[in-house]
């Protein structure tokens, strides 16, 4: 029980309420970097910790590229802080966002939790904790919410969307993958996720796509296929060596 809690807290209830609070300061562009870009970081530095995974020289080369192309992102954001901006917020909730997604990540390989039944934990915690607490809010007027005067079609393309797609069955195909090639490596095969969401970011929401932002992408995308190629080439060696 105790597990299970932990799990669905990290992997679902905590994760959501960061990450969709961080789109209410910065733009998606910020967030297709800097949740799945310090995604890895976050995983690397708890599965050291948690599990004893060493840092090779070639993981932390691709560790560093992910930190600077982050900092490319948020930094101008942070130095904005003192003139009153507020997309600061947004990116340290993304931050905050993807270290609660790689504690879950840590715990499943930790705790070598089934994928179904992990999927199930964070969703049904997710539920029970969240749905009643936000439509009492938003009844009451305590909470600016919409999802009762949005259009039902709206409303119910994300839910089938963002339930079903997002939650399970993302999380049950991720979990899986955790389950076969550690945190590490499942962290750092997310090097897509930056590229389609800012590319979707710029088409679908017309966001620009400024220099800081393109040069943080890139070098984000390059840390984590540097970081994939490094655990790959570890693995083959390790498995040479045990056949041997």
């Amino acid at each position: 029980m105790r597990t299970t809690v932990t799990v669905g807290f990290f992997g679902g209830l905590l994760y959501a309420l960061l990450a969709y609070s961080g789109f209410k300061y910065a733009p998606a562009l910020h967030a297709s970097v800097l949740m799945p870009g310090s995604l890895p970081l976050w995983t690397a530095l708890l599965a050291l910790w948690l599990l004893r995974e060493r840092i090779t020289p070639a993981r932390a080369m691709g560790l560093v590229l992910i930190v600077l192309g982050d900092l490319l992102v948020g930094g101008l954001s942070l130095l904005r802080a003192f003139d009153g901006g507020q997309v600061w917020l947004g990116d340290v909730l993304f931050m905050v966002a993807a270290m609660c997604w790689a504690g879950y990540s840590v715990l499943a390989r930790h705790h070598k939790l089934d994928a179904v039944r992990a999927t199930a934990a964070i969703t049904t915690l997710a539920f029970v904790a969240y749905v009643p607490a936000y439509t009492a809010l938003v009844l009451g007027g305590v909470l600016d919410g919409h999802v009762f005067t949005a259009p039902w079609r709206d409303v119910l393309f994300q839910a089938v969307f963002q339930g079903w797609g997002s939650v399970v069955i993302s999380g049950i195909t991720f979990t899986q993958m955790i389950r076969h090639f550690g945190p590490v490596r499942s962290t750092m095969i997310t090097a897509l996720v930056p590229g389609l969401s800012a590319l979707g970011a710029v088409w679908l929401l017309g966001e620009p796509l400024h220099w800081n932002l393109a040069v943080g992408l890139l070098l984000v995308t390059a840390g984590i296929l540097f970081g994939v190629r490094a655990v790959s080439s570890g693995s083959m060696k390790l498995g040479a060596a045990r056949a041997a």
